[in-house]
């Protein structure tokens, strides 16, 4: 599933952004590991499990196994049709968030959020094997995956509730475009971190 180009709707009240599913083509191949192993898995405890016979252990690992079978398809099938969208009226913002399971709407009016930060790619400290010959495992290449597998969004802004992340796989330079687009529909009630002001001269935006 190749991604989709960020898309605006302008309404004449709404502005409707149009993230998609922004997952990075590795991260999906390790959503499509992890869904064999388990199902792998949940296959091995099955066969273990047969015959039944009304042995309480068999009955046991059989609902194990297919506990373990929901599991895998739940993950996977709400992590490959992942769908993000954001929805901008003069009193709020609205995240929309779809899954094959269903949908996840969550309102904030402007009057009661901060700042909008960008994030980005949390820092992390290099593995010791980064760049020598002999890392053939890629251990420093797995732990970047890593993080992207539980990073929940590169804008973030602070509420009573506590800090809402959102925009997953959006990096600078769509967020800076998007910033940008966000501000000139919605003007002083979009208020912008520090860091976008440095972010947006690099790319010779203007305020």
């Amino acid at each position: 599933m190749k991604k989709k180009d960020i898309t605006y709707y302008w309404g004449d009240r709404s502005l409707l952004i149009t993230l998609g599913n922004r997952t990075d083509s590795r991260v999906r191949a390790l959503y499509i590991v992890e869904f064999v192993f388990t199902s792998c898995m949940a296959t091995i405890f099955m066969l273990q499990a047969m015959p039944l016979a009304h042995n309480p252990f068999h009955m046991v690992a059989c609902v194990g196994a297919s506990a373990l079978y929901l599991l895998a398809a739940y993950r996977f099938l709400s992590r490959i049709f992942f769908d993000e969208r954001l929805l901008l009226d003069q009193r709020s913002l609205t995240i929309i968030r779809k899954t094959f399971f269903g949908k996840q709407i969550r309102k904030y009016e402007w009057s009661e959020i901060g700042a909008l930060h960008y994030e980005g790619k949390p820092k992390k400290t290099d593995h010791p094997l980064k760049g020598h010959t002999f890392d053939y495992l890629g251990f420093d290449t797995q732990e970047h995956l890593i993080q992207s597998l539980h990073h929940n969004g590169n804008l973030y802004f602070d509420t009573y509730e506590g800090r809402i992340h959102f925009a997953t796989g959006v990096y600078s330079w769509n967020a800076e475009e998007m910033v940008q687009l966000m501000k000139l529909y919605i003007g002083s009630s979009l208020q912008l971190g520090p860091e976008w002001k440095e972010m947006l001269q690099e790319q010779g935006y203007d305020d």
